[in-house]
């Protein structure tokens, strides 16, 4: 069986992103963006510019160690996750760029491609 045929059964085996809602989103996720590869994986200089971003923009929802936090009635989810941690590159770039309003994840698209990349290169590298 393939590897991401492993991972689609598992994650469409209900197992929902830590606290974002259901899951449902992954159901959106084709399977061409989930085996999409990372162009910036183990970058060192990626990981540090995908930081900065992270600061500024993410860390208002997920915190400022990404251990996820209470905003108002929601919860953020934790990146340091088991979820996150076996989500493919292609699962979050996905996610950045379209986002799960259900979830209370908005789309990152505006973002440029590389910047995207090196946001999902940064959450990698917290495991």
């Amino acid at each position: 069986m393939k590897l991401t045929a492993v991972i689609t059964c598992l994650l469409l085996g209900g197992m929902a992103f830590a606290g974002a809602g259901d899951g449902s989103w992954l159901r959106k996720v084709s399977e061409k963006d989930r085996a999409r590869l990372n162009p910036l994986a183990n970058d060192p200089d990626a990981i540090a510019a995908g930081a900065k971003i992270y600061a500024e923009h993410c860390a208002p929802c997920h915190g400022d160690n990404a251990e996820g936090k209470m905003q108002g009635r929601h919860y953020r989810p934790n990146l340091h996750s088991r979820r996150v941690k076996e989500a493919t590159a292609g699962e979050l770039f996905w996610l950045l760029t379209n986002g799960s309003l259900r979830n209370g994840m908005p789309s990152w698209s505006r973002f440029p491609k590389l910047e995207r990349w090196q946001v999902v290169t940064y959450v990698k590298s917290l495991h």
